[in-house]
């Protein structure tokens, strides 16, 4: 038994670690000493906000260390690194700023926006009704002016900003002063972007005027999976006070010191990894249209973030692509999403994007056999093994 699930576990590390091009969005690779903190010691402790557990004396200074640095990186007035995931910090901003009956606004998932937050998600949990911010498709961004007028109509006690299909900044600046005007709270779930906000290169939701930003640690960002809040003093504060015990009990203090370090690195390095993420993003979204292949928004540059994102005419046909590339060990999405986080940190950079473009056309659109691009897919991975952007 123990031999096969270590090499259950061998065997996904060979194949997923060293030979596949990864280039899911919402997926990242951690340091190797960020990494290496997920098996500390720390992973076996308990504290609790009460000091009913003895022992946590250096717990608590990496707990504090890592809100400072947090709050330096995303210049916050207060952080928390207990959420145990982007979807718990959603959880935690609604159900500290609504009550049931309440109506919040956010990008509706057939527009792009995230699941979670609708019906079947945390609206149905928390017994609100949620509306549709108005958004266009055709250009992938929020309708300001439709939003306007929606806000003022609608008068949601929340509205946030933040999607999983994105390609560009949302309007925070240009709509935070209505929102305000018309009591709503403003949030930005920065899931998928928060490594690009702490870089410096997409948009900045808490100067624009969101009074929270939250999310994953684990897409953009390169931490460990997990979850963080970054808020004002007034809303980070009420946030604060109840997210024990009624969200997180025991906060996974392995996973909070390996954040913590990630944070470290991102001061360090985030600009220059961001930077990259972006112009690799660009560069293999042109490539890819040069091809012939239907990227989406090629007008409008494409993309300012991580993803590329291409739009084959329904969920099946792209779940018929990714399985294609996969066995070429091509990892993507069925959207077809293509994320260029993990590629970059690895060291790939845009002459690395000409060459993942032409291994995607030469299985989609050449109908290559993907056994034969595959023994490629692994020379190009196997050139770029180390991680960057990080302390050696």
């Amino acid at each position: 038994m123990i031999d096969e699930i270590l090499n259950l576990v061998k065997n996904h590390e060979q194949w997923r670690g060293k030979k596949c091009l990864n280039l899911i969005p919402s997926e990242n690779v951690m340091s190797p000493t960020v990494r290496g903190l997920l098996a500390s010691e720390l992973g076996h402790r308990y504290t609790a906000r009460d000091r009913f557990y003895m022992g946590t004396k250096f717990i608590d200074e990496i707990e504090q260390y890592g809100e400072e640095l947090a709050k330096e990186v995303f210049g916050a007035e207060t952080a928390d690194l207990r959420p145990l995931s982007g979807h718990i910090a959603d959880l935690i901003f609604l159900a500290c700023f609504t009550k049931p009956g309440d109506t919040f606004m956010c990008v509706s998932p057939e527009d792009g926006g995230y699941p979670g937050l609708w019906n079947d998600g945390l609206a149905g949990l928390l017994g609100l009704k949620v509306v549709s911010t108005p958004f266009s498709r055709e250009n992938m961004k929020v309708d300001v002016e439709k939003t306007v007028e929606a806000v003022k109509c609608v008068k949601p006690k929340v509205l946030i900003f933040g999607a999983s299909l994105i390609l560009f900044p949302h309007p925070v600046k240009e709509l935070a002063a209505v929102a305000r005007e018309n009591n709503a709270i403003v949030g930005f779930d920065g899931s998928h972007v928060l490594g690009l906000i702490a870089g410096k290169q997409f948009q900045d939701p808490l100067k624009e005027g969101a009074h929270a930003l939250f999310g994953s640690t684990h897409k953009s960002f390169f931490g460990p999976q997990g979850g963080i809040i970054l808020a004002d003093k007034e809303h980070g504060e009420k946030m604060k006070e109840k997210i024990y015990p009624r969200f997180v009990d025991n906060a996974h203090w392995n996973r909070i010191a390996a954040l913590t370090l990630a944070l470290a690195e991102m001061k360090r390095f985030g600009r220059d990894y961001a930077e990259q993420v972006i112009r690799n993003a660009k560069s293999l979204a042109k490539t890819l249209h040069d091809y012939g292949f239907p990227v989406r928004c090629a007008r409008l540059g494409f993309t300012e973030s991580h993803q590329v994102i291409m739009d084959f005419g329904g969920y099946g046909r792209g779940k018929e692509v990714a399985g294609k590339l996969q066995e070429a060990n091509i990892i993507v999405d069925c959207v077809i999403r293509i994320g260029t986080c993990e590629v970059t940190r690895r060291g790939m950079k845009e002459g690395e994007m000409a060459k993942v473009a032409e291994l995607i056309k030469r299985v989609v659109l050449d109908g290559e056999n993907p056994e034969t691009v595959k023994k490629d897919v692994v020379k190009l991975c196997l050139e770029f093994q180390d991680i960057e952007y990080c302390f050696k």
